[in-house]
């Protein structure tokens, strides 16, 4: 990464569909363009709070669509997808567990929350449980007792609020949502944008 190129900021929530796809994406393009990715889980339970929307899950007729628009995008980028029954799941304790590890291992925090992130949308078995989450911490290498008194810890909790209240200062109110340079770009759809932004330098 250049001296002067800031990360790219990738916001998304473990319950988005359309977060996990996008966040395989997310640091190719990345590293096409020299800059490196700033992970950022969130809860848009609290964010919907404050915009007043819904999971897209819990919509008439839009979730339909949204299971046809999964499949076919997953396709397009060549990436497996499964589609769990127990929608829309909670996403706290994986956010918690990455907040835990970042503070001393932000690319290992990130690969727990990845690994979950994929044996949730990927193989369509259940990631929202502590035990789960430490489950998968131990295929990682992780100390699972560790890791689960660490994520129920109160300062993990801590952490995870506050990077929530960042998002909603930073403008963010869905996922994925990715910041280029103060510049946000909202959905999976705008990753071509994203791209031919840092390409171009803005326009």
């Amino acid at each position: 990464m250049a001296a002067n190129a800031a990360p790219i900021d990738f916001y998304c929530e473990f319950a988005s569909p359309y977060g996990y796809l996008a966040s395989t994406q997310i640091a190719a393009i990345a590293r096409r363009h020299g800059r490196g990715v700033r992970w950022r889980p969130i809860l848009l339970g609290p964010i919907f709070k404050v915009t007043g929307a819904i999971p897209l899950a819990q919509m008439p007729i839009k979730s339909a669509y949204m299971a046809r628009d999964i499949a076919r995008t997953a396709r397009a980028l060549g990436e497996a997808m499964g589609w769990p029954d127990n929608q829309p799941t909670n996403g706290l304790h994986a956010a918690r567990a990455f907040y835990f590890l970042n503070e001393t291992d932000p690319a290992g925090a990130w690969r727990l929350y990845s690994a979950c992130y994929r044996r949730y949308w990927v193989e369509a078995i259940p990631a929202d449980t502590p035990d789960a989450v430490a489950a998968v911490a131990a295929t990682l290498g992780h100390d699972p007792a560790a890791l689960l008194a660490g994520m129920t810890a109160n300062a993990a909790k801590a952490r995870l609020r506050a990077a929530n209240d960042a998002a909603v200062a930073a403008g963010v109110f869905g996922s994925p949502f990715t910041i280029v340079d103060g510049e946000p770009f909202w959905g999976a759809d705008r990753l071509p944008e994203v791209e031919r932004w840092l390409a171009a330098g803005g326009w």
